[in-house]
């Protein structure tokens, strides 16, 4: 059994000019010591999905299919049992550090303040010693507890967000872009950070990202979205060097590598942007931007078929032979 699985999953966001799906039929699945990544532009629907995992959304937003926890399913969960899941079972490293944390409070009471509340036996005093060593866990010094977030630069808040992940021993992680803000080397620093935490403690780790070649770096399987949809999923190495999907293959693209000659000359970037989650078009949501698109792709979406060895693509002509996705125009 895997320790989440997402099952024919949902989501629409009610809205004045009416239902507007972000996430439309996911099955996707972690389990513990593994990082799966989901990739994809902006709107696709990974902070949403993430979100749900914890029931998160707003109260309006309608959620269907399953989201199984250890087997048991959220959706399903009273307050008080979704209450003791939150940070305990799992927990949300959120995106932007900076608005996560409350600029009013010292960095190592925050952490300390789930600890207590899900372990009413702790004392402050012990609560305090846990938030200093997870500070130190994470790369930070015990003193730094004291500090308050604007004291910190942006790498050390989003270590922060990561202890305070951390803070009541989840067996799930869900990290949702916690690197835009950092510059490279900071972001190397923390991905490793979370590389050495999974492997160190056993969690399962789902890594969510706009950058297909950080997810290839970081994790075993890699997942990607466009518009709520999964298109491709498969080894996070394999998905980046030879991506079923043209739209995957768009995203590797995009992160050209030192010595590819494949990526010195071809052209960058997608025409137009993403469809409206409201107003999605025919077909294949991908085919009014696809470079290797076919008539055909506008009548009916694709399914996900096998594509390889632990591989899966939604795309018409994934199967075809000499196909060039990346450098097709």
């Amino acid at each position: 059994m895997s320790l989440l699985e997402l099952k024919d999953l949902h989501i629409t966001y009610r809205s004045a000019e009416g239902p507007v799906p972000a996430v439309r039929g996911v099955n996707l699945s972690a389990d513990s010591g593994e990082v799966l990544g989901i990739a994809g532009e902006s709107g696709c629907g990974k902070s949403t999905l993430s979100h749900a995992v914890l029931r998160l959304l707003p109260k309006s937003t309608e959620v269907t299919g399953r989201i199984l926890l250890d087997g048991e399913d959220v959706l399903g969960m009273n307050f008080g049992r979704l209450r003791s899941v939150r940070w305990a079972g799992a927990s949300l490293v959120f995106q932007g550090a900076q608005h996560s944390l409350n600029a009013v409070r010292r960095i190592g009471r925050q952490i300390a303040d789930p600890i207590q509340l899900h372990e009413p036996a702790v004392t402050r005093r012990e609560a305090d010693r846990r938030a200093a060593e997870l500070l130190e866990q994470v790369g930070l010094p015990a003193r730094r507890a004291d500090a308050y977030p604007h004291q910190l630069s942006g790498g050390q808040r989003q270590r922060v967000m990561i202890a305070l992940a951390l803070s009541c021993r989840p067996r799930l992680i869900i990290a949702d872009e916690p690197t835009t803000a950092l510059d490279v080397m900071v972001q190397a620093q923390v991905l490793t950070l979370l590389s050495d935490l999974v492997r160190d403690l056993g969690l399962g780790l789902v890594l969510i990202s706009h950058d297909l070649s950080v997810l290839s770096s970081v994790c075993d399987r890699a997942a990607v979205l466009y518009a709520g949809q999964l298109v491709e999923s498969g080894p996070a190495k394999d998905v980046f060097d030879t991506a079923r999907h043209p739209y995957s293959a768009a995203l590797a693209g995009a992160f050209p590598r030192i010595g590819d000659e494949r990526f010195r000359f071809a052209p960058r970037g997608l025409p137009g942007d993403p469809p409206f989650p409201g107003d999605l078009p025919d077909g294949c949501a991908f085919h009014p931007r696809c470079p290797v698109a076919l008539p055909e792709c506008a009548s009916a979406p694709p399914p996900l078929a096998v594509a390889g060895a632990g591989r899966l693509s939604a795309c018409l002509r994934t199967g075809e032979p000499d196909l060039d996705l990346r450098g097709a125009r």
